[in-house]
């Protein structure tokens, strides 16, 4: 029996090769995720879905140790840069300290399971764990 699974957000590809997806501005390049009527950078209205590279560096991150109520810390919230988008996400897999999370980290696009509904459908959610070396 398999088990049915659901992406925590539209911009997330699930199967045998897990990925983000981009919008990408026809006229300017820029990228988003989720929908957009207009791009920000230019006001085109035309866009395509690009996949986004799945490996890529730590640019900024900090460390949350205060959170909204059920949301357990601390945890690593950081901006990635996988090949020219910058991604947000959680790094996972990683002790959250400051000795063991820094910028230029190589990390790779993860995915977990962060919730079950009362039919046993999974929701998965995305991040980034660190690659050795």
């Amino acid at each position: 029996m398999s088990t049915q699974q659901i992406p925590f957000v539209d911009y997330l590809e699930l199967g045998d090769d897990p990925h983000l997806v981009a919008e990408e501005c026809t006229a300017c390049a820029a990228r988003y995720f989720g929908r957009r009527n207009a791009c920000a950078r230019c006001g085109a209205r035309e866009f395509h879905r690009v996949p986004i590279a799945t490996s890529g560096e730590v640019r900024a991150f900090t460390i949350v140790t205060f959170a909204a109520p059920g949301v357990p810390v601390p945890f690593v919230a950081a901006v990635v840069d996988c090949d020219g988008t910058s991604v947000r996400a959680n790094l996972v897999d990683v002790d959250t300290d400051p000795d063991h999370v820094h910028l230029g980290m190589k990390v790779a696009l993860t995915t977990y399971v962060t919730g079950v509904d009362d039919e046993g459908v999974e929701a998965v959610n995305y991040g980034f764990r660190p690659v050795e070396g």
